[in-house]
């Protein structure tokens, strides 16, 4: 099997489990939006960010949607890596690189799905971004980017855990770091011992980044504060999840 074609089967084998597998498939795209909808409609009043809370808000639900995606993805991983089925993959040439490389392909497609889904319902309950078409081309390069690490990512933690439920609880941190980040209030509101996390961890300079070239706001250094961040889990995670493979599969 070629290197091209084996990525390719590998992708499409991985988007079929998620159809699937539907249940699943529906948390990770539905969440998010209920948990937007949480939000704007309970919170959302007793929040002051100098703009309408939707408009706020949003940036931080797109990257807690990647977050559930990658979730997904862990357990995908792991579940393939306990049930057998590296086996058959390996008898028939197909390397780590392509196993991993399709899980994370079919990452990228589920969330570019989700996140559409949630901008949709944005839309319909108020967001108004004012970016035209070179910050809205940004603002989904700083996102896919961030999306693309995490999926490497949590290819990682699915390759660490010794079975789907620990994939699943130890994409915790994951989940957890959008509400401790600018996502859904400012930095300057939470209790000083939390602002030192909220402001040093990757998710504040992509939400800040997203939110800046959506809304056409000053952003700093934060988009390319967030490509580093991005730039450094992809090549951390890439090279760990490889050697990682390796040597789960030596082991059998």
């Amino acid at each position: 099997m070629s290197e091209l074609t084996a990525p390719m089967i590998m992708t499409g084998r991985a988007l079929r489990l998620n159809w699937r597998n539907v249940d699943a498939l529906i948390t990770a795209l539905i969440l998010p939006v209920m948990l937007m909808l949480l939000f704007v409609y309970l919170f959302g009043g007793a929040i002051h960010v100098g703009t309408a809370y939707v408009n706020y808000v949003v940036p931080g639900v797109l990257v807690l949607c990647a977050g559930f995606g990658s979730a997904l993805t862990a357990v995908r991983v792991c579940t393939d890596m306990t049930d057998g089925i590296v086996d058959r993959l390996r008898s028939m040439d197909v390397g780590g690189v392509a196993f991993l490389t399709g899980h994370v392909v079919a990452s990228l497609v589920r969330n570019t799905i989700s996140t559409l889904l949630v901008l949709g319902v944005a839309f319909a309950i108020g967001f108004r971004p004012h970016a035209g078409v070179t910050g809205w081309l940004a603002a989904a390069g700083v996102l896919l980017a961030f999306i693309l690490a995490i999926s490497w990512l949590a290819a990682v933690i699915g390759l660490l855990a010794g079975s789907p439920d620990a994939a699943s609880g130890a994409t915790f941190i994951v989940l957890f770091l959008p509400y401790a980040s600018s996502g859904f209030v400012p930095i300057s509101t939470m209790p000083t011992w939390l602002r030192g996390l909220a402001r040093n961890q990757p998710d504040t300079p992509v939400i800040d980044a997203v939110r800046s070239h959506l809304m056409s706001l000053p952003g700093g250094n934060s988009t390319w504060l967030a490509l580093a961040w991005c730039g450094g889990i992809l090549v951390v995670s890439a090279a760990g999840s490889a050697f990682l493979f390796q040597r789960r599969a030596a082991r059998g």
